[in-house]
């Protein structure tokens, strides 16, 4: 073989060599990167050109470059040196071993001296939203994944342009696609009339930037440095009962004390991504208005690992009596079903409420096609029934509630900037138990016969839309 014929075969060979060695180093997964190493050498030219395709984490890379792009700008999260720390110390023994798995994992410190109300649908937490910015004297920041133009949307707008009338510092965020949802959009009405507002990464042809899977999926009100919104509610009327009648049911919370800041770090964290400007947050306050301990999460594809994958599975894995699990989307990755399964070989009660009818229907096709494996193992579900259930809720024990805008799929835990909270109070824990009993007693209980007894076409369906669980 000649010296030309040896340098075009290692040309040929160059970038099935090159994608394998990627894949090699890059894959999380054994199984995926063997595959793709496969794929690149049986397929010298069409292997490395599918990797480049469809094996590149192109959602990860963009997410990390745009926040090393902006490092500069970005402050830390409060400490204990600005008075909203507490060492984990200061908790009680059985909740300080759930404490220390975010401590471990986070940026944020455990903020001790908050207020923490439960607020039920748009009917409850609405008004006490609205009554906030009313009263608000320094700063408004809002951000939503969807802020619809109907009339929940236009009496939020107006309250925020009241605001800014008396000399309020309002910013507004809307994601850019969520913004689709509520079109036409509430975003150019605040403009008009001096507000500033944002879309997160909306997409555009001119210049070039489609991020569909950027997105920031997280909901949160910051007023005046004392006082948070956050949960899973959006701002549409669908929230709030009419005529007798509720779309949507939901649930929120308002947090006063320290942890409030914490929330109010993740927004300007996030208009500095979207804008490119610096907003202080108001001077920190050490007022302690309650008891409850608190600490927020606040994950994205930004972050070097994933952040409340880790998270969750390490609280499963430290459940000693039971994980109550409330969520619209369930279909989260392996690690979440293997740390359940060993929660139920311990003996570890594990209950599950998702809606009896999902807004995506795919959606629930591939989620009956995996709960079947937990059902058999003893795992408890229930089907929540209509209006729709888009709460977030686990309970850890009776020590430990999460709360927030994530759901239990690959989305929300591997591709979407999401926010939660961590409460370590035994009488919100018990409050949030008492409304999962009550749910519980309405709920129809999900069987592995009745997931097996489907007909065979169904279950063909439900498998291959399982295919796509990490996409959908």
């Amino acid at each position: 073989m000649s010296a030309t014929q040896i340098l075009s075969l290692a040309l040929f060979a160059l970038p099935s060599l090159a994608s394998a060695g990627h894949a090699l180093l890059t894959k999380r997964d054994s199984r995926s990167a063997l595959g793709w190493i496969a794929v690149c050498i049986t397929f010298p030219l069409a292997g490395p050109l599918l990797y480049l395709l469809f094996g590149i984490n192109r959602i990860r890379r963009s997410a990390q470059r745009m926040r090393q792009a902006h490092a500069h700008g970005l402050s830390p999260y409060p400490s204990h040196a600005d008075g909203a720390g507490l060492p984990d110390s200061a908790l009680h023994p059985r909740r300080l071993r759930l404490a220390r798995i975010g401590s471990s994992l986070l940026d944020t410190p455990l903020a001790g001296g908050n207020c923490v109300h439960i607020l039920h649908d748009g009917d409850e937490a609405y008004p006490a939203m609205l009554a906030a910015i009313d009263q608000a004297e320094r700063c408004v920041y809002l951000a939503s994944y969807i802020f619809a133009a109907d009339t929940v949307g236009h009496r939020f707008a107006q309250s925020l342009l009241d605001a800014q009338r008396r000399g309020v510092d309002v910013r507004v965020i809307v994601d850019g696609v969520g913004e689709l949802y509520g079109w036409p959009s509430i975003l150019p009405i605040l403009r008009r009339h001096g507000v500033p507002a944002t879309g997160f990464l909306p997409p555009r042809i001119l210049p070039p930037e489609i991020h569909l899977n950027l997105r920031n999926h997280r909901k949160i009100l910051f007023v005046d440095g004392h006082t948070a919104f956050t949960g899973g509610m959006n701002i549409s009327e669908r929230n709030v009962r009419r005529n007798g009648h509720l779309a949507i049911t939901d649930i929120h919370f308002r947090i006063q004390g320290p942890a409030a800041r914490q929330l109010g770090h993740a927004f300007v964290q996030d208009w500095f991504l979207a804008t490119q400007e610096h907003l202080p947050l108001p001077p920190a306050t050490a007022d302690m208005v309650g008891d409850s301990v608190c600490r927020a999460v606040a994950s994205g594809p930004d972050q070097t690992m994933d952040v409340l994958l880790e998270l969750w599975a390490g609280l499963i894995c430290a459940a000693r009596k039971h994980i109550r699990i409330m969520t619209p989307y369930f279909l989260p990755p392996r690690e979440i079903f293997g740390a359940l399964h060993a929660a139920r070989l311990r003996g570890v009660d594990v209950e599950v409420f998702l809606p009896a009818h999902c807004n995506i229907p795919f959606v629930a096709w591939a989620t009956s096609h995996v709960l079947e494996g937990l059902l058999r193992r003893g795992v408890q579900c229930y089907h929540v029934p209509d209006p729709f259930c888009h709460a977030k809720l686990f309970l850890v024990d009776d020590d430990y509630a999460h709360v927030g805008s994530a759901n239990w799929d690959c989305r929300s835990l591997a591709l979407n900037f999401e926010l939660g909270l961590e409460i370590f109070d035994p009488e919100i824990c018990a409050r949030l138990h008492r409304q999962l009993d009550t749910v519980r007693r309405g709920s129809q209980r999900v069987t592995a016969e009745d997931l097996r007894s489907r007909p065979l076409p169904i279950r063909m369906r439900d498998a291959f839309f399982w295919l796509f669980g990490p996409y959908l």
